[in-house]
């Protein structure tokens, strides 16, 4: 909806996502100025969580899931934009693949993947400074309240 109202002549610029800001880039209607995600630091925008309760019954299972995205970090890591692009391009139907490779390119060139599942403190409080300032957050969550680390760092430790 944004694209469209921007490439419709409303507005003098627009932030948009992924795939649909190298798509306006590619229709010959807009450039990319700037990155939100590289001038801001990193900001957990994609968090798992569950109940303390949870954890607390299903350890192996939170540990078998942290594993998972670690793999997964990792493979991005170490392959080609081409080769992501064709990994994730099921989840993009209606995007061609060498549009998905110029964006996997331009994430692993900002350095957009996250390399591991740690969260930290200082992107929590980043994530949480947009929050507030977006009037989503009433108040601050202390991190060592919030984040468990141990499943990650577990997965950091046995996962090469």
């Amino acid at each position: 909806m944004m694209a469209g109202a921007f490439t419709g002549g409303q507005g003098d610029y627009v932030t948009l996502f992924e795939p649909t800001a190298s798509a306006v880039v590619r229709e010959g209607k807009g450039y990319i100025m700037a990155s939100i995600g590289e001038l801001s630091g990193e900001i957990p925008y994609t968090c798992y969580y569950a109940n303390k309760s949870y954890i607390e019954k299903n350890p192996d299972v939170i540990q078998r899931f942290t594993n998972a995205i670690y793999k997964g970090q990792l493979w991005v890591k170490n392959h080609s934009a081409a080769e992501v692009a064709k990994a994730i391009s099921g989840f993009f139907p209606d995007t061609d693949l060498a549009l998905l490779e110029t964006v996997c390119q331009r994430h692993a060139d900002i350095d957009a993947f996250m390399s591991d599942p740690l969260l930290l403190p200082d992107a929590l409080d980043r994530l949480q400074t947009v929050m507030e300032q977006a009037g989503e957050l009433n108040g601050r969550v202390d991190y060592d309240k919030l984040v468990n680390t141990t499943f990650a760092k577990k997965a950091m430790e046995t996962i090469k």
